[in-house]
């Protein structure tokens, strides 16, 4: 019992910042710290960092030099295209004010102006909800065949 009470104290060690004898947790910087004051001592002294993030950007700065261009090209493809070329019975406002883009408008497909379609608001709206007709009637292709 002797010889367990003698290696107890043995272990035991002065605490930089209690100058108690207790069991050392953490050598740091040549200081020695008991588990209470290195835990007191390890949040005061780091503070963790806060970094705010930069929000994404809505576009890209290589889709603000394509709008750019396609502001451009669609103006002069509506002048060119004044009426619309769906006609859709019963919905059909015949002035075109919309490019509908065919095969969609990502990537090389948004300047493409293979695919683009003068519309109406009216059809424009019609073909977008009614994906299945406009592919039947041909003003929607697939994104996959160029």
């Amino acid at each position: 019992m002797l010889e367990i009470c003698l290696k107890m104290i043995q272990k035991l060690k002065t605490c930089s910042k209690c100058l108690e004898l207790k069991p050392i947790w953490k050598n740091s910087e040549g200081n020695r710290y008991c588990k209470g004051c290195w835990s007191a001592h390890s949040k005061s002294s780091k503070p963790i960092p806060y970094h705010k993030q930069k929000p994404i950007a809505p576009r890209s700065s290589k889709r603000i030099k394509q709008d750019v261009i396609y502001s451009r090209e669609r103006k002069l493809f509506l002048d060119k295209y004044s009426m619309c070329q769906a006609h859709l019975p019963g919905i059909c406002a015949s002035l075109s004010t919309d490019v509908h883009h065919a095969c969609g408008r990502t990537g090389d497909l948004y300047l493409n102006q293979e695919h683009w379609v003068a519309l109406c608001r009216q059809c424009h709206n019609y073909l977008e909800l009614n994906p299945i007709t406009a592919k039947e009637l041909g003003f929607s292709k697939s994104r996959l065949i160029n």
